[in-house]
């Protein structure tokens, strides 16, 4: 783990040259496995996120994902089932989907019941990473805001031992939850989108398969969304979106809210991609 800092009044994790996550300027051995990953990711990626798709492969390759890591993402835990214990202030998490590391985020936002919004960062885009940039000084994923401690931090498993210390009673990660790490997902295609006026909404648990597919399309359209994690046992499902059903997608701007992932995907590129191009 990486020392700490302080910056401009906030709390840093500096960097050391084994980090985990991805860098601008990566280390050897991080670049030889990359080298790996990256052709990998393109082999089994989608092109054209805006194209028709093959859902059945799609959804394969997700529950494939969900499978590996059934034993984390997917419930909250029986402490942070109380609402009203989450932080006044959303935290914020700039991340991308492709990234095995930030997932870890996610896993455990979903066991401590916790809503952040999020900021996708893929490959190449220039609105969410120049902001982690000037933030933090480097692009490094994820990369996490909380506002109600004014604390920013790179480093996964620096974060989920924070938010397990700040959100989770004090308690340590869960067994297992920092060992292992699944790298799955696409590397993000390179659209880009002015965002919506206000937040999209996105009601789900890390480890579902259509949630998933849902985040990539968000990802690749650089969207940021308020994520609100439910998990087995969560409280908070019918009290925020009105049904049980995930992923579950509200749009503010509009009023549209939608229950289906192939739906949810449907709007994203055909309505919401054409909206925002066509208003800058």
């Amino acid at each position: 783990n990486g020392a700490w800092i302080h910056k401009r009044g906030r709390i840093y994790v500096k960097s050391e040259a084994n980090s985990e996550e991805e860098t601008s300027t990566t280390s050897g051995n991080a670049s030889s496995f990359l080298s790996v990953l990256c052709p990998l990711l393109k082999l089994f990626s989608g092109g054209d996120p805006s194209q028709q798709s093959n859902h059945a492969l799609e959804v394969a390759t997700s529950s494939l994902a969900s499978i590996a890591r059934l034993l984390w993402g997917s419930r909250v835990s029986s402490m942070s089932t109380d609402v009203s214990s989450s932080p006044p202030l959303r935290l914020q998490l700039f991340e991308f989907e492709a990234c095995p590391f930030c997932r870890r985020e996610r896993e455990a936002m979903t066991e401590l019941h916790l809503s952040v919004e999020v900021y996708p960062c893929p490959k190449g885009s220039v609105r969410h990473r120049e902001l982690v940039r000037r933030s933090g000084g480097q692009e490094m994923f994820p990369f996490l805001i909380d506002p109600n401690t004014d604390t920013s931090m790179y480093e996964s498993g620096d974060i989920v031992k924070y938010l397990f210390n700040q959100y989770g009673n004090g308690r340590g990660p869960s067994t297992g939850l920092l060992e292992s790490t699944l790298f799955t997902g696409w590397m993000p295609t390179l659209l880009r989108a002015d965002p919506p006026p206000q937040m999209l909404e996105l009601f789900s648990y890390e480890n579902n398969s259509y949630t998933r597919l849902v985040r990539e399309a968000l990802c690749e359209l650089e969207l940021p969304y308020v994520l609100h994690n439910i998990g087995e046992g969560s409280t908070r499902m019918r009290s925020l979106s009105g049904s049980d059903k995930v992923p579950f997608l509200v749009d503010p701007n509009t009023g549209v809210q939608l229950g289906d992932y192939q739906k949810i995907l449907a709007y994203l590129f055909k309505t919401i991609l054409h909206q925002y191009l066509h208003s800058a």
